[in-house]
């Protein structure tokens, strides 16, 4: 059964063995399950497929795109949800924003791909955790004659 994942639980995620990955030699098979996850301004495009190797992030292996535990451990989440974790194995094509965006875009991508590879089995686990929506929020546009910020207003003379 899943795991549940919250905040306050202290649930440890066992590292999996994995062979790493030299940048450029992870062999893709033909049939694979791809999904687009967005967040910001980020977007990650997402292959996966069964295997036991670890997942590239632009050509790199994930332990050294992503330096911090816990932002591996967000990107892992939707595997451990679906029960799945070291059974899938991808390449995943990341650009704009910043590291946490693109660590959420990631992880909604990885939640898109996993229902569509068994759509009965992922997809309400998916839903009910909120791996398949994407977050709307983003940065406001700048407004014109309003000192070059979003909401700033010229400061009015005094009289």
């Amino acid at each position: 059964m899943a795991q549940k994942l919250t905040k306050k639980s202290k649930v440890a995620i066992k590292p999996v063995k994995t062979t790493p990955v030299k940048k450029g030699l992870l062999a893709m098979p033909k049939d694979y399950f791809s999904a687009v996850g967005r967040r910001k301004t980020a977007i990650a495009r997402v292959r996966i497929w069964p295997g036991k190797q670890e997942l590239t992030i632009n050509g790199k292996p994930l332990s050294t795109y992503f330096k911090g535990e816990t932002i591996k451990k967000m990107i892992h989440s939707p595997f451990v949800i679906a029960d799945v974790l070291g059974q899938y194995t991808g390449s995943i094509k990341v650009a704009g924003s910043g590291i946490m965006s693109q660590a959420e875009a990631i992880m909604h991508g990885i939640g898109r791909a996993l229902v569509k590879a068994d759509s009965e089995k992922y997809k309400k686990l998916m839903r009910d955790k909120g791996f398949l929506t994407r977050d709307p929020r983003m940065k406001e546009t700048r407004k014109a004659g309003q000192g070059g910020r979003a909401r700033a207003k010229k400061q009015s003379p005094k009289r």
